[in-house]
């Protein structure tokens, strides 16, 4: 490539099959004309090496080490690329410092420590640029089914793909725990928050004590909002980033911001909502002109089990080997926070990128499969 060419494609350097571990962390990637184009690969005449289900940073990171492994991938996502960060609070940080939610080897440079929403896309998107990931956007995939030697990826809309091994890297965040309160299925009621300006001048009650509730909580007192936050437990959840603690604890010392603790909504009215104090028992209403419903979010378990995967039936976890991260349905394997059943705390982007690596490392048959650092508590 010349240096005034204002064009170039990039293509991995193809490894035999198995093969040693490629170089990783680096930008040494050599520029040559493209050896195939997976784009144009009609899945009837030409099966994938790998299909990922899932374009979030899980999922591109399985496609990057897929590429340099110099595998036919192609990743399918039921919405935009990174789609779960897409639909973070607006004004949301990183738990994560920048490097460690890094994919591929490339740096994520911010000018601070903790990257927000809005870099993190940026970073996302062009890390899968830079690789020429293999991707279908708005493509939900209803189930995954094994014929021989071959899976069967089917999507809501009836069309199909083939592929040798399947990732499922779908996360978690496009599931939201309901409780099965009456109102909950409200027009004023929802499990997302995305930005606080439609609030203001408002009641909001906050059902929820971990992260996602006392960054509301935070941004909507300082948007002009009524806020209360009602939880089951006696204090906020001990995971809440530790920097927003000493900040939520100062407002409710203030009386800016409201909590009842000990408590658990018994229903949602089309103004109020009720309580009840699980210590002493008593009932109280309390106005509400919305509700957030701030509790959490879980994998799609269903289609997991249309794949076939095996889920403990009281954690929802899947049924994988803890080292490859191959489910009881050989050839399909877990990455990321899709593996963590209820216990979605235990997973982020920071160890399930490295499921990849390990994946991609049984897939290809190398002997040494990449050991993954995984986290049980962040402090």
């Amino acid at each position: 490539m010349s240096r005034g060419s204002s064009h170039c494609t990039l293509s991995i350097v193809h490894y035999p099959f198995p093969t040693s571990r490629p170089f990783r962390a680096n930008f040494a990637l050599e520029v040559y004309p493209s050896e195939r184009n997976t784009a144009d690969m009609t899945t009837s005449e030409h099966p994938y090496d790998v299909i990922i289900v899932g374009g979030g940073p899980c999922g591109l990171a399985a496609g990057i080490e897929a590429a340099k492994s110099g595998l036919t991938h192609l990743i399918l996502e039921k919405g935009s690329i990174t789609e779960s960060i897409r639909r973070y609070p607006k004004l949301m940080r990183f738990f994560s410092t920048a490097e460690n939610i890094e994919i591929g080897g490339i740096p994520f440079p911010i000018s601070g420590v903790k990257a927000n929403r809005n870099e993190a896309l940026q970073y996302y998107r062009k890390v899968a640029a830079y690789f020429q990931l293999n991707t279908k956007m708005f493509t939900e995939v209803q189930k995954v089914q094994k014929q021989g030697d071959l899976f069967i990826v089917t999507t809501t809309n009836g069309d199909t793909f083939q592929a040798y091994k399947v990732i499922l890297a779908t996360g978690y965040f496009d599931k939201p725990r309901w409780l099965g309160i009456p109102g909950e299925d409200q027009a004023h009621v929802s499990h997302y928050y995305d930005e606080p300006f439609q609030y203001s001048f408002t009641k909001v009650v906050i059902v929820g004590a971990a992260n996602s509730a006392v960054e509301a909580a935070l941004e909507l007192y300082r948007h002009n909002v009524d806020v209360t936050v009602v939880h089951r437990g006696e204090d906020f959840k001990p995971t809440v980033k530790y920097w927003l603690i000493p900040d939520v604890k100062n407002r409710v010392k203030e009386g800016k911001i409201k909590t009842a603790f000990d408590s658990c909504v018994t229903r949602i009215g089309p103004d109020y909502v009720r309580m009840h104090n699980l210590k002493t028992g008593e009932t109280q209403t309390i106005p509400a002109d919305f509700v957030l419903m701030l509790t959490g979010y879980t994998p799609d378990a269903e289609l997991l089990t249309r794949c076939g995967i095996d889920l403990d039936p009281d954690t929802q976890i899947p049924v994988y080997d803890k080292q490859t991260f191959e489910t009881n349905v050989p050839g399909l394997y877990v990455c990321g926070t899709v593996m963590a059943g209820i216990y979605t705390e235990k997973v982020f982007i920071e160890n399930g990128r490295e499921h990849a690596i390990a994946i991609i490392d049984h897939i290809v048959g190398r002997e040494e499969i990449h050991k993954v650092n995984e986290l049980i508590q962040r402090i």
